[in-house]
Formats: structure tokens, C-alpha cells, sequence
């Protein structure tokens, strides 16, 4: 695969021939040097408030599979959150679950400008220029936005292990559900869970999916399934092959 690295997003395999196209926003927890470790614990910095474990693994396995071209942040959302407006109050988290992030409170406009410009803006620079590529040279395009989640949230279980959302348009996303199901119908998969729209964490695929008028979708698998390179794989042979039977279904 090829990978361009820019400041703080790497776009890999991007001339896939897939119609797929993947978006890792919470890829990375990687926090730049000028803000030393915000304060937290190592252990905080490696937990799911920093950003969504085993994301980025199952994208780079899709991408093998399905020949997708993925676009990942390589900043920590703890520095800003690429999945959210620029007026969200969560744009820069200062309270995650029960973790205070006290080096985010109190933000002067310059150094609030200094991140969008440097972290949140360049992600979704490079994520519509991929798309205006393909649009350019005729390619069809399916968004697919990778997430996990926490098995328990404030003291609540999840029961899903994995969950789909959508933005506008429901079609695409409710064929993903179809495939899965037809599959296992056994599956418990949260539909618009563990969040939805209504908690504004659908940012990239409103904007680059609903935005183009493009098939997209919202996968958040919950993260115990995809720590480990079986899980890893498992969910991404899953997904692989549940993806393109939902497209074939929407195509007819």
C-alpha cells in the first residue's frame, strides 16, 4: 500500500480500486509533543478516552480485504475531536466519562484556532480531497466511518457488539443491517446504538456522506471484540463481506 503522511492525518492505499472508502477519525492517541501528557496517566492515554482501540486495525484489515483506501487522524481526541462541528462543546473534551482533562479547560482562541487548523481541519481536507478524486474520475464511493466503543458506559453494560448508524439517508446503512443479520440472526446489533445523530457524533458522515449524497455508514464495534488479532479479523471478514452484499442490494 502506499501512505501519504500529512500533519496530522495519513491517507493509505489511496488509488483502492474498492468502491469502499474508509474514515478513522478516532484512530490514533497519539498526543503531539507541545502538549506533554495533558496531565493524564498512561493508563488514561490508552483508554478509549483518547480514542477508540482497535478502529484503525479493522479499517487497515478492510482495506486489505476490499482494496479501500483509508483516512485516519493521528491526533488523540483528547486534543480535538475530528467527529465533532467546531461549535460542539465537545469539539475539545474537558470532562470524558469520569476524567477530568484540566490541561483543556480554559483554552484561550488562539491556541482553540491553533487545533482546528493544525489537527481537525486537515482531516477533513484530506478526506474530500480523496472524494473529489473519485468523483473526478467517475468512481463510485461508499463511506464507511470506523468506530469502537466501551462495553460498559457510566456503570451500564453494552450488549451490542456492534452497532450501526446513519446519517440522512437510512438506505444503505439498513441493507449493513440486513447482511449482518442474514448472516447470524442471532447477531444483537445495536441499530443507531450505542449513539445516534441526536448526540452529534455523526459529524464526518453527514458532512462527506450525506453531504456528497453518497451510500455511507456509521460502524461502531464494540472494542473487548477487536483487541486482539482474531477479533481483528473475525469482525473484518464480517464486515468485508456484509459491506458488498449491501451494496449488490442497493444497486438492483
Amino acid at each position: 500500500m502506499d501512505a501519504i503522511a500529512e500533519k496530522s492525518v495519513l491517507v493509505t492505499n489511496a488509488r483502492g480500486s474498492s468502491p469502499f472508502v474508509i474514515a478513522c477519525d478516532h484512530a490514533s492517541n497519539r498526543i503531539p509533543p507541545r502538549y506533554g501528557d495533558l496531565g493524564l496517566s498512561e493508563n488514561e492515554r490508552v483508554s478509549h478516552i483518547a480514542w477508540d482501540p482497535g478502529a484503525l486495525a479493522v479499517s487497515l484489515a478492510l482495506s486489505d480485504l476490499l482494496d479501500a483506501p483509508v483516512v485516519q487522524s493521528t491526533v488523540s481526541r483528547l486534543i480535538i475531536d475530528c467527529n465533532r462541528d467546531l461549535d460542539a462543546p465537545d469539539l475539545i473534551w474537558t470532562l470524558s466519562e469520569k476524567t477530568r482533562i484540566a490541561a483543556n479547560e480554559h483554552l484561550g482562541a488562539a491556541e482553540r484556532n491553533y487545533r482546528i487548523t493544525h489537527y481537525h481541519k486537515p482531516f477533513h481536507a484530506s478526506l474530500e480531497t480523496l472524494l473529489e478524486a473519485r468523483r473526478h474520475a467517475g468512481q463510485e464511493t461508499i463511506l464507511v466511518c470506523m468506530h469502537s466503543f466501551t462495553p460498559v458506559y457510566h456503570g451500564v453494560e453494552r450488549p451490542w457488539p456492534i452497532g450501526l448508524i446513519h446519517g440522512v439517508d437510512t438506505r444503505y446503512t439498513k441493507a449493513v443491517l440486513d447482511a449482518l443479520k442474514a448472516e447470524d440472526p442471532e447477531l444483537n446489533v445495536g441499530w443507531n446504538e450505542p449513539y445516534a445523530a441526536l448526540n452529534g457524533v455523526t459529524l464526518t458522515l453527514e458532512k462527506h456522506g450525506d453531504g456528497r449524497g453518497l451510500d455511507a455508514t456509521m460502524i461502531e464495534i464494540r472494542n473487548n471484540e477487536i483487541l486482539e488479532p482474531a477479533g481483528v479479523t473475525l469482525w473484518a471478514n464480517r464486515l468485508a463481506r456484509c459491506l458488498v452484499t449491501a451494496r449488490e442490494k442497493r444497486k438492483r
